[in-house]
């Protein structure tokens, strides 16, 4: 583990795949998650940016303007007990090869200025059966009125819940021998 509590493969698909423009004034960090599931079940949930809802428990609703296709964008409604009702996101990179989807915030009634994120999907096997490693990290705005550490804790929080409900639903449908591509669920 290094200084971050990162392994040396993990930090190294940090250095590769998560690379992240950060100006003054902004905060940036990247979390790792281990799921008990293979690359593609995880990988068919998080490459729907139509979807997001599937594993993000505080989406309600998503709608997609255009295509599913670099530039695309959606607009999220968010669902009660957040500092926000909406988010507008366009979709930056979707790397079915490679899986790695990032996103931008362009608007919505937040305090998330320029934020940005990716995230990697990462085949793993462990004890003899495939799992999956994904690392999510972002870049935002540190919004006046805040400090460096409070704006870091909060988007990590937000995508913690995220990741563990990713790892609960693709764990569940793991069990289930759910293994094909989740498409239309």
């Amino acid at each position: 583990m290094n200084a971050n509590g990162f392994s040396s493969l993990e930090a190294d698909y940090i250095r590769k795949h998560h690379r992240h423009q950060r100006n003054e004034n902004q905060c940036s960090s990247a979390l790792a998650k281990h799921i008990k599931a293979p690359v593609h079940l995880v990988w068919s949930l998080v490459r729907r940016f139509d979807q997001p809802q599937k594993y993000k428990p505080f989406v309600s609703r998503c709608v997609v303007q255009g295509n599913l296709e670099i530039g695309s964008l959606r607009q999220v409604d968010v669902k009660s007990g957040l500092p926000a009702t909406t988010s507008t996101e366009r979709l930056e990179i979707l790397d079915d090869e490679h899986h790695i989807l990032s996103i931008r915030i362009v608007g919505g009634d937040h305090r998330l200025r320029n934020y940005s994120s990716i995230i990697s999907i990462h085949p793993e096997v462990r004890d003899g059966r495939p799992e999956t490693l994904v690392i999510e990290s972002f870049v935002v705005d540190v919004p006046e009125g805040n400090t460096n550490d409070e704006t870091c804790y909060f988007v990590e929080a937000l995508i913690k819940c995220n990741l563990k409900s990713l790892a609960d639903v693709s764990e569940r449908l793991a069990v289930q021998d759910r293994t094909k591509p989740i498409d239309h669920m």
